[in-house]
């Protein structure tokens, strides 16, 4: 039985590093490269979807970080997630997009491409 529940619980996803309100703006300024960030819910079965779709759709070098909106809920008041799942584009730690795509690998990469290739959103 307790295999089956760890199978199914995704809010412990080791590829995605789990973020809250202390612990967001320090860590995604210390990462370099692409960061993508996924506020998501447990209770949102396509939240968990994307969650294991995400390892192995991001781009290789790409960081993962996972927001539990239930946990930090004044994060995602702050950033105006109002739909879940929402999945955010950082470059060498700072904003710069808001990804609306499937989670495969060829639409993905695709949608960071296009971001990266406009100006960077200011931040919610």
């Amino acid at each position: 039985m307790r295999r089956i529940a760890q199978k199914h619980d995704f809010t412990q996803n080791p590829a995605m590093q789990l973020l809250d309100e202390s612990t967001y703006h320090r860590q995604l300024m210390q990462t370099r490269g692409p960061a993508l960030v996924l506020f998501s819910s447990q209770a949102c079965g396509t939240c968990r979807q994307v969650e294991r779709l995400l390892p192995s759709s991001a781009p290789e070098g790409a960081t993962l970080f996972k927001v539990d909106v239930q946990v930090a809920s004044a994060l995602a008041r702050a950033f105006e997630v109002f739909h879940l799942p929402t999945l955010l584009l950082y470059l060498d730690g700072h904003y710069h997009a808001c990804l609306n795509c499937e989670v495969t690998p060829t639409a993905l990469h695709a949608a960071i491409e296009q971001a990266v290739n406009q100006p960077a959103e200011e931040e919610p």
